[in-house]
């Protein structure tokens, strides 16, 4: 018996998520109260010889009012159990939120609370949900993601018949277009000498060889590869070793076109000879000329 717990900040992209995730056979309950999963929980196990459900997902976030307090504790007593859980915590920038929240028309959960501030709201929820993001499988900051590349991220962490325990991401993006906030590892590259100056380069990406071949000429360039080569052979044993299940590694230059790019492939190239589970995606690739 597999079981998902969805949460995060109000805003952020949850419906979607499980929407998706009933699309993958999940039996999914909205709004559960977490002292109910533990219920459901032993209901579903008991019953689990008929194969009539055999994956579950809940969404549980701040609507549950007093009751979603008890959310942190749910989830230790479950890994206590040892049950095959994940917890996937959706995120979004404040300014998303705020902007969904206008396109909408609807009122945040604590609205009436903080008498109508929004960001005050955002703050307050931010603050419930300390704990129980600290303690998630996956994260995924939807700031920056269309309804179809949510629903893409979503199927690629779940959709996977590779048996290795720990997903690697790894990710290039633009500062200028905003931070990555889902990352756990941010490698600014901005120090090394930027491609965008050399006219015949800066249409295209670090995807051509042109441009990664300029990029990688420098000496620089080869003893940061190398170093960030040799910092994640120490690093990811250690994050296996912790229990990690989704290690997120972002690589950042101006506007994420050529240098972020390029040592996103490189290492993308050198982990996926050690590792199975390597993914590669290019945040603003395509964003500016």
């Amino acid at each position: 018996m597999e079981f998902v717990i969805v949460t995060g900040v109000s805003g952020s992209g949850k419906s979607t998520v499980v929407n998706v995730l009933e699309d993958m056979g999940y039996y999914c309950i909205d709004n559960m109260p977490p002292e109910l999963i533990l219920k459901f929980a032993d209901i579903t196990t008991v019953t689990a010889g008929s194969k009539a459900i055999e994956k579950v997902a809940f969404v549980t976030d701040i609507r549950g009012g007093n009751f979603f307090s008890q959310l942190y504790d749910t989830i230790k007593q479950l890994q206590k159990e040892q049950r095959n859980l994940k917890v996937l915590f959706v995120d979004a920038s404040d300014e998303t939120i705020i902007r969904r929240y206008k396109e909408t028309r609807r009122k945040h959960p604590l609205d009436n609370q903080m008498k109508g501030n929004i960001e005050k709201a955002i703050q307050a929820e931010r603050d419930m949900l300390a704990n129980v993001k600290g303690i998630s499988d996956y994260f995924i900051d939807s700031s920056f993601l269309s309804a179809n590349q949510l629903r893409e991220k979503v199927k690629s962490m779940f959709l996977t018949g590779d048996d290795e325990f720990m997903q690697i991401d790894i990710m290039s993006f633009g500062f200028k277009y905003g931070p990555m906030r889902e990352a756990d590892l941010v490698f600014d590259v901005r120090c090394l000498p930027n491609p965008y100056y050399v006219d015949e380069l800066r249409p295209k990406t670090g995807l051509s060889t042109e441009v990664s071949s300029y990029v990688m000429k420098f000496e620089q360039s080869v003893q940061l590869k190398q170093k960030l080569e040799d910092l994640m052979d120490f690093l990811i044993p250690l994050y296996k070793k912790e229990g990690k299940s989704q290690l997120i590694i972002a690589f950042g230059c101006t506007g994420g076109k050529h240098r972020s790019v390029t040592f996103a492939e490189n290492m993308m190239k050198y982990l996926s000879k050690k590792y199975h589970k390597v993914r590669i995606s290019h945040r603003d690739i395509n964003k500016y000329t």
